[in-house]
């Protein structure tokens, strides 16, 4: 549900502005409030999981995001479908972090527990790549507000479930919140998000994008010396020692900066050069969400044979290959010429994933499992919004569409590099890693 949020309303929202009347500022905030909240609050969802209870606080996100779907689906006008989609991304803030830290303890043997990770990464690439073919199927068919509806059987499903087979989880009440920390986080991740989702449509020198950028930097900043002074951090510094931890979550903002922003743009150039419609276009990006499948679950059989570093390498590098071929494959290529670049993108990512996953939630303590499930995935919603943007603003040059794609591709194809070159230093090769102990807890006023 909360990936398959972030990219389905792509193909929907032209036909909700219509519906509606919505302004084209009214249009832009349907699709990126949700992004800027989700990616803004993941933190504070992380640290809210491990003080009261990870399953706690999954299911208070899950009823927060199923209720605010219903709001969307009956949102009588531009303004009330805003504030629903803002509350969605709440919910999704608070579902992201507990996913992870509760696969962690369901299967705490290493090998289980990656083919959990594979699935959980395996599901994840299936909703951002089918996001714009079930889209383009529900609102040609149903109508744009069942792009929301869908979301209420799976939501009361999940929650059923997760109240019936999933353990509650430790709390760890005696641990102070450290506010001042989360709106540092709040504010840097949502000015940076907001300054790249606009820098695609303003372009990268307007000084609104200037100005957020600059503020995003300053917030991040502030964030970073209160977790050297707080006493009770929500990242301790001794985590951030970690060369798991300080690399691999960069590992994850690259390649989705790369995937997404290879969805991003194959969508609009099947859309805009080729005449493609909506469902047509979801069609011509199904190769990536077969790939994603099955490499997610090939890794995680492959994982506890070969260990993580090998699987993210040899997946940056697929992935590197197949936007690199995109972008030598000259003006107006055919279908077919650009499919296996696209199936080359999607094996790659989800192929890494599941060991990128496995290596950051292996190198955290159990009390801290929901701050790096969200360290993790704030660091991957920052790369697709970069990813979105740049692609976005290398459309829109004067160069031309063409000259444009090819060096969004490219770019992407270096990322793809840059990446596999960090994986070989930060991930683990392979080894059996015993649980670490959780720390002690310190108390006290941050």
């Amino acid at each position: 549900m909360v990936i398959l949020d972030v990219t389905i309303i792509n193909v929907a929202v032209p036909v909700v502005g219509r519906d509606l009347s919505a302004s084209l500022t009214g249009i832009q905030w349907i699709t990126d409030g949700y992004t800027v909240v989700f990616a803004g609050l993941l933190m504070t969802g992380g640290a809210l999981g491990d003080r009261l209870g990870n399953r706690r606080v999954f299911c208070w996100g899950v009823l927060v995001f199923t209720a605010s779907s219903a709001a969307c689906a009956f949102a009588p006008g531009t303004a009330f479908l805003v504030g629903a989609r803002l509350a969605e991304g709440l919910g999704a803030a608070l579902i992201v972090p507990g996913s992870l830290a509760l696969l962690q303890q369901a299967y705490p043997q290493p090998a289980a527990r990656k083919r959990a990770f594979g699935l959980w990464g395996s599901m994840a690439g299936i909703a951002a790549s089918a996001g714009p073919l079930l889209g383009g199927l529900l609102v040609s068919t149903v109508g744009w507000r069942s792009v929301f509806l869908i979301n209420l059987p799976v939501g009361a499903a999940c929650l059923l479930l997760t109240l019936r087979h999933v353990a509650p989880s430790p709390r760890h009440g005696t641990r102070a919140l450290d506010w001042p920390a989360q709106c540092a986080v709040v504010a840097a991740v949502a000015l940076l998000t907001g300054a790249l989702n606009e820098a695609g449509r303003r372009g990268w020198t307007d000084p609104a994008v200037l100005a957020g950028l600059g503020l995003a930097v300053l917030a991040a900043l502030a964030f970073v010396l209160r977790e050297r002074l707080a006493r009770a951090p929500a990242l301790p510094p001794s985590l951030l020692r970690s060369r798991e931890l300080r690399g691999t979550p960069v590992i994850g903002l690259l390649f989705n900066f790369a995937f997404y922003g290879m969805v991003f743009t194959a969508s609009l150039y099947f859309q805009h050069q080729r005449g493609f419609s909506a469902l047509v276009t979801g069609l011509a990006l199904f190769p990536a969400v077969v790939m994603t499948t099955f490499a997610s679950v090939l890794s995680a059989r492959l994982a506890h044979r070969t260990g993580d570093r090998p699987l993210v390498v040899s997946g940056m590098l697929l992935g590197a290959l197949g936007l690199a071929g995109w972008a030598a494959a000259g003006a107006d290529p055919d279908y077919a010429v650009l499919v296996v670049p696209m199936m080359a993108a999607g094996f790659g990512t989800s192929f890494a994933l599941t060991g990128a996953t496995a290596t950051v939630m292996g190198a955290a303590p159990a009390a801290y499992s929901g701050a790096a499930s969200a360290l993790f995935n704030t660091t991957r919603q920052i790369g697709s919004a970069t990813g979105v943007a740049l692609g976005g603003s290398l459309l829109a040059t004067g160069a031309g569409y063409e000259a444009g794609l090819r060096t969004s591709m490219a770019v992407g194809a270096l990322a793809y590099l840059t990446a596999a070159a960090l994986a070989w230093r930060c991930v683990p090769a392979k080894q059996e890693k015993q649980e670490k102990p959780e720390q002690p807890e310190k108390t006290g006023r941050g």
